[in-house]
Parts: C-alpha cells; sequence; structure tokens
C-alpha cells in the first residue's frame, strides 16, 4: 500500500491547479502522457539492473559499478536535495489547502503545525513512520480513486445539480489554453510546455519502489511485478485523475491560480461547483493528509540518504550518529532545518513558495531519473561487451535501449527549457530563474568536482563488476508460494 500511495501526492491533488490553467485540459492530459511514458522508461531500466543486483544504495551505487564513482557522487547529493527539497514544498500545499478553511490566520500557524506533524513522526523511529505512512497512503488512494469515480458520476449529470457537463470546457474555453495570453499554435505550445515540470514534480519518487529492492525480501521476484502493476496503476491514477480534473474544471477557473491567494485544489473546485454540500471540506481534509503524508516521506527519505552519503565517505561523519534504536537523529534534524524554509511562505504567500519550490525538486528528480538513464546505457553496453545475455536476467524488456535513450534525452530537454517562460519579453523574474536552473549548473560542477578531488575517471565496459554480491543474492532467491484462494491471489494481485 505504502508503494502504491506513497508516490500520490500534492502533485495531483493540488499542483495540477497551475497545470490546468496554464495548458487547458488537452494540454495538461498530454502532458502527463508524455511524463508517464519517461518515467515508465526510466523504471523498466532501472528495474533491469536493479532486478539483477538488488544491492543497498539502488542507483547511486549502482552508478559507481558502471558510470564512475564522481558520477554516483554527484548522483547521492543531487538524491539528496531532491528529497529536502520537496519537504517545505508539501508544507507550503498544505498551507494552500488549509486556507480553504480560513484566509485570516497567518499562514506561519499552518507551517509550524505540519513541521510538528512531520518532526514528531520521524523522531518516533522507522516503527512509527511505517505505521504513520501506511494510515496516510491508504487515505491517499482510497481518496484518489473515490474522486475519479465520483468526478465521472458528476461529469455524466449525476450531481446534485443534474448538469451533464461532458466534453463542454473542452469546446469552451477549449482544450488548450493561451499561455500569457499569447495567441495562435504558439501561445497553446507554450500552455502545454508549461505542464511538463509540474507533471515531473507529481511523478517524483515512482522509482522508489525499485530503489528499495535491496531491503526488500525475495526482490529477484517480487521486483518483476512491481514494475508491471505498480507503475500501471499508479499511471492509472494520474491519467485518470488529469482526465477527470480536465472534465470538470474550465481552464479559466480564477481559483486554479496558485499564486492568487485564493486558491484551491481542482477536486475541491468540482465537487463544489457540482453542488455537493460538506464533502469538499472532507476531501479537503483528505488532501490534507496527502501532503502531510508527502512531507513525512520526504524528510525520512532525505535523512537516510545523508546517512547513506556519510556512511560512503561522501558526506561528514557526524551524521552517522544514532540512537539506541538506531534512529539517525541527527540526519533528521539537520534535513528537517530545511523545512524551515517553508516559512517564506509568510511574506511570499503559499502558493508561489509552492510553485518555487515544487520547481527545484522537478529539476532534481528530473537529473535523477537522467542519471539512472545513463547507468542503465553504460550498464547495457558491459553486458554486450562481457557477452552476457539479457534474456537470462530476472526482468528485462525488448524496448532497450532506446527507452534509456528516450530517458536521457527527454530529461535533460525537460530540464533546460524548464525556466523557459522567464525569458519572453518582460517576464524576467529571477526567483523563477534560479528555482529552474541551480541544479542543472550544480551538477556538472559536482561531477567535475569529484572527479578532480578522487582522481576517479570512467569504468571501462570490459571491467565492469557484474559479479560481487550476485551470489549471496541468488542463494536467498525463492519461489513464492501460490496463493491459497481467491482472495490470497487478488491480494498478491494488488500489492
Amino acid at each position: 500500500m505504502i508503494s502504491i500511495g506513497g508516490v500520490i501526492g500534492t502533485g495531483l491533488f493540488v499542483g495540477t491547479a497551475n497545470a490546468l490553467s496554464n495548458g487547458g485540459p488537452i494540454g495538461l492530459l498530454l502532458g502527463y502522457m508524455i511524463m508517464g511514458s519517461i518515467v515508465y522508461c526510466v523504471m523498466i531500466s532501472l528495474g533491469e539492473m536493479v532486478a539483477f543486483l538488488p544491492i543497498p544504495g539502488g542507483h547511486i551505487k549502482l552508478a559507481e559499478r558502471f558510470v564512475d564513482p564522481a558520477f554516483s557522487f554527484a548522483m547521492g547529493w543531487n538524491y539528496w536535495y531532491n528529497w529536502t527539497i520537496v519537504s517545505p514544498a508539501e508544507i507550503s500545499a498544505a498551507a494552500i489547502l488549509i486556507n480553504y478553511w480560513n484566509h485570516t490566520v497567518n499562514d506561519s500557524v499552518w507551517v509550524v503545525m505540519c513541521l510538528v506533524v512531520v518532526l514528531t513522526i520521524n523522531m518516533l523511529g522507522a516503527g512509527a513512520y511505517g505505521e504513520a505512512e501506511f494510515i496516510f497512503a491508504s487515505i491517499k488512494v482510497i481518496t484518489i480513486t473515490g474522486l475519479i469515480i465520483l468526478g465521472i458520476v458528476i461529469d455524466l449529470g449525476g450531481g446534485p445539480n443534474h448538469d451533464r457537463i461532458g466534453f463542454r470546457y473542452w469546446k469552451n474555453p477549449g482544450p488548450f489554453a493561451q499561455y500569457d495570453g499569447i495567441s495562435g499554435v504558439k501561445g497553446q505550445f507554450l500552455g502545454w510546455w508549461a505542464v511538463m515540470t509540474q507533471a515531473a514534480f507529481s511523478f517524483i519518487g515512482t522509482e522508489i519502489v525499485a530503489i528499495a529492492a535491496g531491503e526488500a525480501k525475495n526482490p529477484r521476484r517480487t521486483l518483476p511485478k512491481a514494475i508491471r502493476r505498480v507503475y500501471i496503476r499508479i499511471l492509472l491514477f494520474y491519467i485518470g485523475g488529469t482526465l477527470v480534473i480536465g472534465l470538470l474544471v474550465p481552464s479559466n477557473n480564477p481559483f486554479l491560480k496558485l499564486n492568487s491567494g485564493t486558491a484551491q485544489s481542482p477536486f475541491v473546485i468540482a465537487i463544489e461547483t457540482a453542488g455537493i454540500k460538506s464533502l469538499p471540506s472532507i476531501i479537503n481534509a483528505c488532501l490534507l493528509t496527502s501532503a502531510w503524508s508527502a512531507s513525512s516521506s520526504d524528510l525520512y527519505t532525505a535523512s537516510r540518504a545523508i546517512y547513506g552519503l556519510a556512511a560512503s565517505g561522501n558526506a561528514p561523519k557526524f551524521f552517522l550518529k544514532t540512537t539506541r534504536n538506531g534512529l539517525p537523529y541527527i540526519a533528521v534534524l539537520f534535513c528537517a532545518s530545511f523545512s524551515l524554509l517553508a516559512f517564506m511562505a509568510v511574506s511570499t504567500g503559499a502558493g508561489t513558495v509552492f510553485q518555487w519550490f515544487s520547481n527545484m525538486t522537478a529539476v532534481a528528480g528530473l537529473m535523477t531519473w537522467f542519471g539512472i538513464s545513463v547507468t542503465y546505457l553504460r550498464f547495457y553496453k558491459g553486458m554486450q561487451v562481457q557477452g552476457m545475455d539479457r534474456k537470462t536476467l530476472p526482468y528485462y524488456t525488448n524496448l532497450q535501449p532506446y527507452a534509456a535513450w528516450w530517458g536521457v534525452v527527454s530529461t535533460l530537454t525537460v530540464c533546460f527549457f524548464s525556466g523557459w517562460s522567464v525569458f519572453l519579453n518582460g517576464k524576467w523574474n529571477t526567483a523563477t530563474f534560479v528555482t529552474n536552473y541551480i541544479l542543472l549548473i550544480a551538477w556538472p560542477i559536482m561531477y567535475v568536482g569529484a572527479r578532480f578531488y578522487y582522481g576517479t575517471k570512467p569504468v571501462a565496459a570490459e571491467d565492469m563488476d557484474f559479479k560481487s554480491d550476485l551470489a549471496e543474492i541468488i542463494a536467498d532467491t525463492y519461489d513464492e508460494p501460490p496463493p491459497k484462494n481467491r482472495m490470497d491471489a487478488f491480494w498478491q494481485w494488488l500489492m
């Protein structure tokens, strides 16, 4: 349940508001479909490697084996940055959701409240985190499933107002929005492209299902199932969710603008418009738990990422200090300190701050996917040179290496043009430029710096290590017991 619901967060529930406003219903749907294809290619690339070598450290340690230790260094710090910066984005989203009920209270109150919840869950240890995340993930899965079904009912005229919407908003105001009032195909194209970065933010974290394989039981058997099944369900949630949003809410609705101070989730807007009493507040509360869940998960992942960097010698050793129960408390408190950036919402507005941090997170996530795709291409080359048959692997597809190349080219392209809007005439915005391009500049600096500092060089295909840890992994692999009954079979298929 955590693997399914953990990826669903404020990107879908809140971020789609701006995406619909910028791209229109078709622009929103196409943006999510194209970004979904990118993530699918990254997932099958990562899945093939990790199913073969499910080692602790996931894609970061694989990059060390198949690309370059310096490349692994850059990926490790990028991964930590990704999960550290996304936490204040989720807290800002929580402030947006709470403002639905009360606009008179200063955002700092909501930020403090969210920080206390998130930090408490993480300081109680992995057990409390797991229990809380299971509950939150269950709420998210039930909520998005119910919202998609309810959205279809409302669209067909099943709401209290019995208004059959159909594809009305695809005709007026239209299938695409004209970005910033720019007319014609140019404005529509720019509107669609504006969706891409936000869609990337929504999909961030999908790769965790495969990365966690090193700590999972029987990963050579369970991971192929995770790749084939879990990702398809996540894709359906996102594509289904964006389709429903585009049907129910016109792209010119003023409440879609996150920097307006009166922004709402598109789902809440749709339910209110349909005339359903009380339900908007209930749904908003469910979406709020989603923001708490996502922020808690972000802090947990960030703290373990920097703990892993310290264990590998790529971060100061004091991050390795733990309590008697094994909680890396210094790592948790250090990463939590970056969540204080969410207080920027007090002076700038929660919606604007959410956009800044979601941009930074999206670029970091895209660079993670870029790194995974590059690692796979080297893995693929190494297998060719060493005469290894990919068909003997626990998981493989016939889409390679083209899928990995699509991952490399597309992620770099989206990153490079992520901040294009600041280059429009009279639209320069320093904050937007920095939040979109700071990591794109920092990544090569980290990689080149590590190359010189550690004196590393790329791993030659003939020298790649495909054998270390393999004997132990194979020895620990076993066939899953067959289901005892139909209910057991359904549960195995679902999970």
